[in-house]
């Protein structure tokens, strides 16, 4: 449960009385509860003192999101902080509910129009996570060049680095650029989730979507489609309406895989396991 150190702080902070905990499951980063604040409901999450920094980004991404959508639901974040132990982050909880064709198809809409957020370059003002995992947002004008120098090598050194991933790859980054170049097309830098995978995103009671858990940037809108596409696909509806609101380019099946290798070598540096031989097979595909 929530530590002891934790709620007094928060409650001293926001003038509140945490009662009715009971834990989050799914996190594989952080520990988090949900718990009653008096008059609403609360969802707190934790770590190490020394991961404060990955809630206070986390809290940034959301404000953004929450900033730049009228039809997708964000959480509030009320607060981040920290102690001598612990860092934390409290934010609004949304109550789920279930999804249905129309509400499918309203996600998809959501996220099109999400994307129309545009910026005049790739990356952000500030760095960020991806798990727990540094995400280097430092902006670029060019797209293949940012997810090759800001995406790709820093995850291909860590997998080389660990012994997760054979040193050949370093010297063939310069052929999966060449790939990346070929095949990806000239788009706008779109406001990204980042990491949208069907973990972090919910319906609510309303049968509204939910983002939440975002490593959000500004980048090609093709690496999010692809992402949602990795650990089995979205339903059939969310595609057809975000197809319908703005259409992909041709040809996004060629270069989906070579999109999704930056999710797969981070669960390679985060996790192991089998996701090494899955980097290796779509690395080899595109060199």
């Amino acid at each position: 449960m929530i530590p002891d150190s934790i709620k007094r702080d928060v409650e001293a902070a926001e003038g509140i009385t945490l009662r009715n905990e009971y834990p989050l499951s799914g996190g594989s980063i952080n520990d988090a509860a949900v718990a009653d604040s008096g008059s609403e409901r609360v969802v707190i999450k934790w770590n190490t003192a020394a991961r404060a920094s990955m809630f206070e980004t986390e809290h940034q991404g959301l404000d953004l999101l929450r900033k730049h959508t009228d039809t997708l639901l964000v959480p509030e974040v009320y607060s981040t902080g920290k102690n001598a132990s612990y860092s934390w982050i409290v934010m609004e909880y949304i109550h789920e509910g279930s999804n249905g064709s129309t509400t499918d198809r309203e996600f998809g809409n959501g996220l099109a129009a999400l994307h129309r957020n545009t910026a005049s370059g790739y990356g952000l003002s500030h760095n960020n996570y991806i798990g727990r995992l540094p995400q280097n947002n430092s902006p670029h004008e060019d797209w293949v060049t940012f997810f090759m120098i800001r995406r790709i090598e820093p995850q291909i050194r860590a997998a080389v680095d660990s012994g997760l991933m054979p040193s050949s790859c370093i010297k063939k980054l310069p052929l999966l650029q060449r790939s990346a170049a070929s095949l990806f097309p000239d788009e706008p830098a779109s406001l990204l989730h980042g990491d949208l995978w069907s973990g972090n995103y919910l319906y609510s009671e309303s049968g509204q979507a939910a983002l939440i858990d975002p490593a959000v940037y500004y980048g090609n809108r093709e690496i999010e489609l692809a992402f949602t596409m990795l650990f089995g696909r979205f339903p059939a509806g969310f595609y057809e309406a975000y197809e319908e609101a703005w259409p992909i380019e041709p040809g996004f099946a060629q270069r989906r895989d070579l999109y999704n290798l930056y999710p797969v070598l981070v669960h390679v540096n985060l996790f192991g396991g089998g996701y090494v031989s899955q980097a290796n097979a779509i690395f080899n595909q595109y060199t």
